[in-house]
């Protein structure tokens, strides 16, 4: 059923913490259940907490097991500001559905730090402004029209000329745009705190468990797993991320790209003022943040293509460009990687996701595509597919749905 990927190599700079473990059984007999979920990373984690919440009993299986999948390659700048700039989405789908896929992502955004404040989960997770630096999508004039746009939004965004931005920030660049209440956290705390607590609510974790199909019918779904036993469920969830393939999927416009990223050694005292989230008005863009510790994290230099073996060989190549341009941002830093790892990802044109009920599937759900949103959008699709679960109706999900 899904399509088998390396999804990350290297090493990626969140094994230098450590993450709680998470228990799992082994599937040995048929079992039933109100919810399955395949997958145990943090999309399938924020949807079987928030499914568990609502009151339903769900089964999450993951081939690898719990946080071994794509959650660890996560640069985890968790940031409302969708990959595709408002002014030009806005000419891609129209002003008022994208001002609600830019207002939807802030929330997601709020709803997320309240919820992980409320469950106490420890994460290092700060909220954190951001900066969006002119570059070659959207130079220092476009960038004051997309902050115009993000104003008449009702999202507050701030425009620094250049001299306000090498003054208060040390960069040099044409200009950049100021955002408030984005968050930085670690992934791998995060989805276990979050596997944990649909544990406390009686959620089910069985790993290594591999789905090979699912068969629907009327009233229920069942995963047949590659391990014999099969989960009978009212609805099954597929939180796959980029391995997702489209046996049951209609043809998108979807894809999957490789993506590289470093990370340094601690180095508090050289670190910009005010921390912010960085990332380029650029195609490809760099983006960029600091840990609670103080190493810098920086990704970039995306391509269009999903070989993993073809990505891998480019991990020293790419991860000397990458240093180089953090080198030339911020001088006073010690760009040398102490981490380097690389990644796939699916992505949009839109740089929207698509979640929500696969057509002619009623019982069975879905979301892929993330971009460089990923912990957002892992969120709205909580939010989404838990409504629908519950059988509420989701204000925003025409936005995200299959198809569009």
């Amino acid at each position: 059923m899904t399509r088998k990927l390396d999804l990350r190599t290297g090493r990626p700079v969140w094994h230098a913490y450590r993450a709680p473990s998470v228990p799992t059984g082994k599937l040995t007999r048929d079992i039933r259940t109100d919810v399955a979920i395949v997958g145990m990373g943090i999309s399938g984690a924020l949807i079987a907490e928030a499914l568990t919440d609502a009151g339903h009993a769900v089964v999450c299986i993951d081939r690898r097991g719990p946080l071994l999948g794509s959650t660890a390659a996560t640069t985890a700048l968790v940031q409302f500001e969708i990959d595709q700039p408002l002014s030009k989405l806005a000419r891609s789908i129209g002003r008022e559905q994208a001002e609600r896929a830019w207002r939807r992502s802030r929330l997601a955004v709020l709803n997320l730090r309240t919820r992980v404040g409320e469950l106490g989960i420890r994460c290092n997770m700060e909220t954190r402004s951001s900066l969006y630096l002119a570059g070659d999508v959207l130079d220092a004039p476009a960038l004051r029209d997309e902050a115009e746009a993000r104003r008449l939004a009702g999202i507050h965004a701030t425009y620094l000329a250049a001299s306000e931005l090498q003054g208060q920030c040390g960069i040099r660049r044409q200009g950049a745009i100021l955002s408030h209440d984005n968050l930085a956290l670690d992934p791998r705390k995060l989805t276990a705190g979050l596997l944990h607590r649909a544990l406390e609510c009686k959620a089910r974790f069985y790993a290594p468990v591999e789905a090979v199909s699912i068969q629907t019918g009327r009233e229920e779904a069942v995963v047949v797993t590659a391990e014999g036993p099969t989960i009978t469920a009212g609805h099954v969830v597929l939180a796959t991320g980029y391995e997702l393939v489209a046996n049951l999927i209609p043809a998108t416009d979807h894809k999957i790209i490789s993506t590289w990223a470093i990370a340094t050694k601690p180095q508090r005292q050289a670190l910009w003022p005010g921390r912010h989230l960085i990332w380029e008005a650029s195609d490809p863009y760099l983006y960029l943040r600091a840990t609670a510790d103080g190493r810098v994290i920086c990704g970039g230099e995306d391509e269009d293509f999903a070989d993993e073996v073809r990505r891998d060989a480019l991990i020293a190549e790419k991860s000397d460009r990458i240093s180089a341009k953090l080198k030339r941002l911020f001088p006073r830093l010690d760009a040398k990687p102490a981490f380097a790892w690389a990644g796939s990802f699916g992505t949009t044109p839109t740089g929207l996701p698509y979640i929500g009920t696969i057509p002619g599937h009623p019982r069975i759900h879905a979301a892929m595509g993330y971009g460089g949103n990923g912990i957002t959008y892992s969120r709205i699709a909580a939010e989404i597919v838990s409504a629908v679960i519950s059988g509420h109706r989701d204000a925003d999900a025409d936005l995200f749905a299959f198809p569009r």
